[in-house]
């Protein structure tokens, strides 16, 4: 398992770094407003969807080796991109739309390597799953999380203070060419590799009937062939697009309405992430009576303090109420997770659920409500 999880790592981190790296580099440049910010989420959100339908669809309607092929071709045509340090001619000049010009920016500047640093995680897992057919791959969605989270917190702490802006996207360069290079190496090496069965952990067994491994082959074929019905589509989407909601939601009310302290923008970001490394590392420690209960409770709560401005008195109750929604959404999604031989179409559905929770905070809510 060790390649597939160093490369899962590394491009989780060089994810969630090159996020607030590029929006460093930008952010001064159009006035470093929420709405800049809100433009860079939303960028950032397309990309990751649209790096999981790519996945979804070369999964399943390409062999292995044409796959492989078609992933390293663009993953050396990515090394072009580098190193991601913007060009001033994308400055702008004063009579030009801001969002168009950032969204244009953001493209030319880390678009394709943004593109295929999302696909790494459900396409890590698919090969994953095709050299070592009983065992689980959905630990390493934790994984991917957990890197996430040392990126988050290592750049406002051990990287930001010490290092320049164009430093650090010179080092992101680099290590952006590295897992390229070891991305590239895994792929042919789960083509070379000879099929091998690992056995699998109580804990990382899927827990429903279409996703119980059998160590008959027949069964295991049965099992692949199966499709996610609608109903458990539509559920993945919704539960994701829920935690993704609440998530912004929290965020901007805690530093837009209440401080504009760094640290509250990084914490909620957190603790969604560590309710995900919770729920799909260890399944056993998601219980739904407690956490359902939990997250009842913690919305109308955070919505009665909502006009409360004293940030020590609502910061604990809107970090705990996020962290009980994210801990139920995303444990309901760990319970619902299909055949690993489906796995792409849970990822896909899950992105997609990210997506729409954001857009209904970042553009639906300041539409439709008044405050």
């Amino acid at each position: 398992m060790f390649p597939y999880a160093l490369t899962i790592f590394l491009s989780a981190f060089l994810l969630f770094l090159v996020q607030p790296l590029i929006a460093k580099q930008i952010l001064p440049w159009f006035g470093g407003s929420a709405s800049v910010w809100n433009t860079c989420m939303l960028f950032f959100q397309s990309l990751l969807l649209a790096g999981y339908a790519y996945v979804d669809r070369s999964v399943h309607r390409l062999n292995a080796t044409r796959q492989v092929g078609l992933h390293a071709t663009l993953l050396l045509l990515s090394l072009l991109s580098l190193p991601i340090i913007a060009s001033e001619s994308w400055k702008p000049l004063g009579d030009e739309d801001p969002i168009l010009r950032i969204l244009g920016l953001l493209i030319a500047t880390i678009g394709l390597p943004y593109a295929l640093l999302s696909t790494t995680t459900p396409l890590i897992q698919a090969w994953y799953w095709r050299s070592f057919r009983q065992a689980v791959p959905y630990r390493l969605f934790a994984l991917s999380n957990a890197a996430s989270l040392a990126a988050l917190l290592g750049y406002p702490t051990l990287i930001e203070p010490f290092f320049g802006g164009r430093e650090t996207a010179i080092a992101w360069s680099i290590g952006y060419a590295v897992f390229a290079i070891l991305c590239i190496w895994v792929g042919w090496r789960s083509i070379s590799a000879p099929q091998r069965s690992t056995s699998i952990d109580n804990d990382q067994r899927p827990a429903d009937e279409h996703t119980s491994i059998q160590l008959s082959s027949s069964h295991v074929a049965q099992d692949q062939e199966a499709s996610p019905s609608l109903s458990r589509t539509l559920s993945w989407v919704l539960l994701s697009a829920l935690g993704s909601a609440v998530l912004l939601a929290v965020t901007n009310h805690l530093t837009q309405n209440i401080s504009s302290v760094p640290f509250l923008w990084v914490l909620p970001l957190a603790l969604y992430l560590i309710s995900f490394i919770v729920c799909f590392d260890r399944p056993a420690w998601y219980h739904r009576g407690f956490w359902g209960v939990t997250a009842a409770l913690s919305l109308p709560l955070m919505i009665y303090f909502a006009d409360s401005l004293a940030l020590f008195q609502v910061s604990g109750l809107y970090a705990a109420g996020l962290f009980a929604v994210c801990m139920f959404c995303h444990g309901e999604l760990a319970s619902l997770k299909p055949h690993p031989s489906q796995l792409t179409r849970f990822y896909l559905a899950m992105s997609l659920g990210g997506a729409l929770g954001a857009l209904s905070i970042a553009i639906g809510a300041p539409l439709l409500l008044s405050g």
